[in-house]
């Protein structure tokens, strides 16, 4: 998966790696396939909060599930890391930034930007 043609999917990536629990999931999820209770017990973090943060990783891409039947009947739902690359430059966000939806998080264009005192040109 390549990250990023739009600068609202930067931002969704970025916000999403920015929390520590999620990237402990992606780090557990890089070695092999796992379902949300294992994971929970693996990381020692509750069910609801690991299946909250797979929830956000999976809307966004960074990893995938699938609802399987065990042999006792019960459905469990796999996840796995998705392989993603992420490259950044200053002209890449450069890019990016013109394709922000959300105008604010552009921030203003540099000819509305308010030049300190004294310094006219």
């Amino acid at each position: 998966m390549e990250v990023a043609p739009t600068g609202d999917a930067l931002l969704g990536v970025l916000t999403a790696l920015a929390n520590p629990q999620r990237l402990r999931i992606l780090a557990a999820l890089s070695e092999e396939r796992k379902y949300v209770s294992l994971l929970s017990r693996e990381l020692g973090m509750s069910r609801p909060l690991t299946h909250l943060h797979l929830k956000r990783l999976e809307a966004i891409g960074l990893v995938t599930g699938s609802l399987e039947l065990s042999d006792d009947g019960k459905a469990k739902k796999w996840f796995r890391a998705t392989p993603f690359a992420i490259t950044l430059s200053p002209e890449t966000i450069a890019e990016l930034v013109r394709t922000l939806t959300d105008e604010r998080s552009a921030g203003p264009p540099a000819e509305h930007i308010d030049k300190p005192e004294g310094n006219e040109e």
